[in-house]
């Protein structure tokens, strides 16, 4: 799509900015971080601020309120030196903790703008579970200024998470690639997973992302784009996260410490086999490239490595999720006494400790298919329309 081409999509925070009322009365809270920006790059605390909204904390999810953590991290930041107002930090908060650091805030509505990127595994939308149950439970208000999802909105992709396997990297049963905006999974999540925790439902507002459309990506919004979290740079490392993401429960580096995070993957054991034999397989929509890389930190930092770069050649053929299955069950098969799980606690695969892999799936399923040499793509649904798992109710945008 051109630049003329493009979409001019507003996003709920913006909408907000321009009538600061539609959060309701009262005192607010701002769910945020670095991606919560007006069309403009004008962060969106001082800007609210600066149009009458009644703002009087921030609340920031994993990676910090400025974004500077790695994964696992947040930030110490306890004030925000540009507004004055008091940051919150909510990663790894929930439960009791969160229902009284809500109550302590003294705020009457929440107001949440994160840029999710689509992905069940990628925790602001956790982030924004928990506080929708906090919120439930202590009689706050909770408004989701909506943002469009990167990947567009036209398909969902891989399993639903079984609940035995719940966690921060996935609360309640959603696809792996679930297709929806934050603020339509929002709606979801309150006729669901929220009144079960709860008891209740949230009472919920969506400001939505006018403009947007299913069809879009991200590069066809019109909007700037500003990295997530420190390791999705760029669109195209979005579009790969969904399956690529699957290698963090793996001994293979996901590319961390580079610059083409999750775009590339590799191992010191890799050898000239991977690339061709990813190659034979004719995936829709990506061409694998034989590459050698040395990551500055994270898995292997300082090593050499060798292993593949995926370049995607047909956004909407490429499928993240099968592309993923299908390149774990070849390297189990190329690599059998060399490719290893990872355990959730660093303990040795075998000794009884949970293997990561099944908690970023949702379940064993995959990891005992590729373990046992069977074809794991029998777990993978052909893309599907996300009213298929989500229903009509959940959606906003055609």
């Amino acid at each position: 799509m051109s630049t003329d081409d493009r979409a001019a999509v507003t996003t709920g925070i913006a909408a907000l900015h321009a009538s600061p009322g539609r959060a309701g009365p009262g005192r607010l809270g701002l769910v945020t971080n670095h991606t919560g920006v007006l069309p403009d790059l004008r962060p969106a605390a001082a800007a609210l601020l600066e149009a009458g909204a009644r703002l009087v904390a921030l609340f920031g999810p994993e990676h910090g309120l400025y974004g500077t953590g790695q994964a696992g991290e947040s930030e110490a930041a306890r004030t925000d030196p540009d507004t004055g107002l008091p940051v919150h930090d909510t990663y790894r908060c929930s439960g009791e903790r969160l229902d009284k650091l809500l109550i302590d805030s003294g705020v009457d509505a929440l107001v949440y703008d994160l840029q999710d990127i689509g992905a069940r595994f990628y925790t602001y939308v956790w982030t924004m579970c928990d506080l929708m149950v906090s919120a439930a439970r202590t009689g706050v208000r909770f408004v989701v200024a909506d943002r469009p999802n990167p990947l567009g909105g036209l398909v969902s992709e891989g399993p639903l998470l079984e609940e035995a396997w719940a966690g921060f990297v996935g609360r309640a049963p959603i696809p792996v690639r679930h297709g929806l905006t934050c603020g339509e999974l929002a709606r979801h999540l309150n006729a669901t997973a929220v009144p079960r925790v709860a008891g209740d439902a949230v009472d919920l507002t969506v400001i939505e992302a006018v403009g947007w459309r299913r069809a879009l990506h991200a590069e066809d919004t019109g909007l700037p784009w500003v990295a997530p979290s420190p390791n999705i740079p760029t669109p195209v490392t979005a579009a790969v996260y969904p399956g690529t993401c699957l290698f963090e429960g793996t001994n293979l580096s996901e590319g961390r410490g580079t610059t083409q995070p999750f775009e590339i993957v590799g191992a010191p054991y890799i050898d000239a086999r991977l690339a061709p034999a990813l190659t034979e397989l004719a995936l829709p929509g990506v061409h694998f490239r034989d590459l050698r890389y040395v990551p500055t930190f994270h898995k292997h930092a300082g090593r050499p490595l060798r292993g593949v770069q995926l370049h995607l050649t047909d956004r909407e053929a490429f499928a993240p999720v099968r592309t993923a299955v299908a390149m774990l069950a070849t390297l189990r098969r190329l690599y059998p006494d060399d490719f290893a799980w990872h355990t959730v606690d660093g303990g040795a695969e075998g000794s009884g400790h949970r293997h990561f892999i099944d908690l970023l799936w949702g379940s064993d399923r995959l990891r005992r298919a590729v373990d046992a040499g069977d074809d794991p793509s029998a777990l993978c649904d052909p893309p599907a329309p996300p009213a298929r798992w989500a229903g009509d109710d959940a959606l906003l945008y055609a």
